[in-house]
């Protein structure tokens, strides 16, 4: 399969990023430094290439409960402008994926999919389709792209430097702008995040989005790979597909239950969720944090007493704490808080403790 690029590819190369495939695309990983580039979005304000995560519209006079049907989260109350973050799952209750729903207007919904995900989303939101009034229209990838400005700073980046006006958008919350390009293509800005700090997103026409980071290379904004986005996400408990999130792990387990609404007439993966939550999961997302140096990796088993309970799904060394920290699924029985457990990292069992999975305090503007 040949590898894509994002409208910002050149531009990486030049600035000597390290490049690396991930999600079908050859994406920066770092420009010099993950943790230089990690702690200036916990201090000041950095940049993201994210032109490849997947938009797709849902459309309709049906677009509404279509999405409701679909979606985790309860869409209905929504207003103009507002987003919300959710998974769509299937019947048993497993992640198909998580994502952000953009209401744009009553017939008008954007969903925001992981890269990785795209076909197999788009080929699921179909499967579900039949009997509903709506329309499923995946944005063109060649012509769009994504920036996502994080950091304390950002809100004057996006203001002085992009002259972007953001200030009055509220924590998930967005506003279309008119497009100096598309006519019928409109720039959007919104106000979420990855990485626990305050920060923005700019979706627009791909010669939009080189001209915004030309604006910020320009003004010494530093740019960001995706090597500390994860550092950033995992210090603040922020799940990842494929890793606290799969067909295999369902949002009552990642401990995501708050984003399913149970209340709502029907969506799909309900009746398994309702079950669950009512039994308790078998098996529970927790943070574990290690008394030693060692660093454990993805999929490094857990023991309790010698026995494996589970496995690691992210871990590092927090580069804001100094911890070594990890975050596992494990056997329900043994996710309360203070349980001590071991870590196996390569063939040495480490002592651990089981702590809150967000490692580093959230500093969103509310």
């Amino acid at each position: 399969m040949e590898t894509k690029t994002t409208c910002l590819h050149d531009k990486h190369v030049a600035l000597g990023a390290l490049m690396s495939p991930f999600a079908g695309y050859d994406m920066p990983i770092q420009y010099k430094d993950i943790t230089a580039e990690h702690e200036a979005v916990r201090q000041q304000v950095g940049v993201f290439d994210v032109s490849h995560m997947g938009e797709v519209d849902i459309c309709g006079h049906a677009a509404a409960h279509f999405v409701n049907h679909i979606f985790t989260n309860d869409v209905m109350p929504m207003k103009n402008g507002q987003i919300l973050y959710g998974m769509m799952c299937y019947e048993d209750g497993g992640v198909v994926d998580d994502l952000l729903v953009y209401k744009r207007s009553d017939e008008l919904y954007t969903l925001v999919i992981n890269a990785a995900n795209i076909d197999k989303d788009i080929e699921w939101l179909r499967q579900n389709l039949d009997g509903w009034n709506a329309e499923i229209r995946p944005w063109d990838v060649d012509a769009f792209g994504q920036l996502a400005v994080q950091g304390p700073e950002s809100e004057r980046v996006m203001e002085n430097i992009l002259s972007l006006p953001c200030r009055e958008l509220t924590f998930y919350t967005f506003k279309e702008l008119p497009n100096p390009n598309i006519k019928e293509a409109p720039i959007i800005v919104s106000r979420t995040g990855y990485t626990g700090e305050d920060g923005f997103e700019i979706y627009g026409d791909k010669e939009f989005i080189r001209y915004c980071w030309d604006k910020l290379m320009a003004a010494g904004v530093q740019p960001c790979g995706l090597g500390c986005r994860d550092t950033l996400r995992f210090e603040v408990g922020l799940p990842l597909y494929g890793d606290e999130l799969s067909a295999d792990i369902s949002p009552v387990m990642a401990g995501l239950s708050m984003f399913v609404k149970l209340d709502k007439v029907e969506f799909v993966g309900k009746e398994a969720l309702a079950r669950q939550k009512a039994e308790g999961p078998s098996r529970k997302l927790v943070g574990l944090e290690l008394k030693d140096k060692a660093i454990a990796r993805h999929e490094c088993l857990v023991l309790k007493d010698g026995q494996p309970i589970g496995y690691v799904t992210t871990g590092y060394r927090s580069i804001s704490t100094g911890k070594s920290v990890c975050m596992a699924l494990i056997d329900a029985a043994f996710a309360k808080l203070d349980t001590e457990v071991e870590v196996q990292v390569r063939k040495k069992t480490f002592p651990a403790v089981v702590v809150k999975k967000q490692f580093y305090n959230k500093s969103y503007k509310k």
